[in-house]
């Protein structure tokens, strides 16, 4: 169950921007966005946890100690082709939201919104940071690395979330669930990447960019930073 510290040096502007649904070319300073991304860089406590499990792809199984058999289509349709799968689950801790909700007291609404937007890059650049670790993990076995997904994605349900934070051994960097499998901290990522023989590489070309705007989870952070402004969301 490797363990991995995230360090992160910067929270990037431009994924905050966009996470804050800030028009690039608009006349928005970008003071207090600076000064958000610098918060975020300085509250965050990045930690990742994961654990790698054989997939049963004809089966649709993760063959864990009690293997957890995959019904989605989304999923299932992702991870064609994998061997194995790393659950992984991914978190800044509490000091940032609890930064958010303090400023929100104070009446100072805009520097609380871009911090949560901060936030949310911030969880995104440590989820990709463990995935990095986690490709050199797959690497010496010889496999390849997907893309992330988490539970709500598509047609995964969001039910799954406990199942997938204890495959993950989230508990463990202090991650828990809520009835309305929501995480906590909020501002946490679980997720599962599908490791793929390195002939399979080129195939994994063919599988779709997961990026917030095609992703169908309502509870995700980055989604509900990206569609804001969508009175549907």
């Amino acid at each position: 169950m490797p363990t991995y510290y995230p360090s992160l040096t910067t929270v990037s502007l431009d994924k905050t921007r966009h996470y804050a649904s800030l028009d690039h070319t608009g006349d928005f300073s970008t003071t207090l966005l600076t000064e958000a991304c610098t918060q975020a860089q300085l509250l965050s406590i990045p930690k990742g946890v994961w654990q790698l499990y054989a997939y049963d792809q004809d089966a649709h199984t993760i063959l864990a100690n009690e293997p957890v058999v995959l019904t989605a289509d989304s999923i299932i349709r992702h991870l064609v082709g994998a061997v194995e799968v790393a659950i992984m689950a991914v978190t800044i801790g509490l000091h940032l939201e609890q930064e958010v909700s303090n400023l929100f007291l104070k009446n100072q609404y805009t520097l609380g919104l871009l911090l949560d937007a901060a936030g949310t890059t911030a969880v995104e650049m440590s989820c990709d940071a463990v995935c990095s670790v986690i490709a050199q993990q797959a690497a010496q076995g010889g496999l390849a690395l997907g893309s992330r997904v988490s539970p709500g994605y598509g047609d995964w349900p969001i039910e799954i979330q406990f199942e997938v934070l204890e495959l993950a051994a989230g508990a463990s960097i202090g991650l828990s669930v809520t009835d309305t499998k929501m995480l906590v901290p909020r501002k946490s990522v679980t997720a599962i990447v599908g490791l793929y023989p390195y002939h399979h590489r080129i195939s994994l070309t063919n599988q779709q960019a997961l990026s917030s705007d095609k992703c169908d989870q309502t509870s995700c952070q980055a989604r509900k930073e990206t569609n804001k402004n969508d009175p549907g969301i």
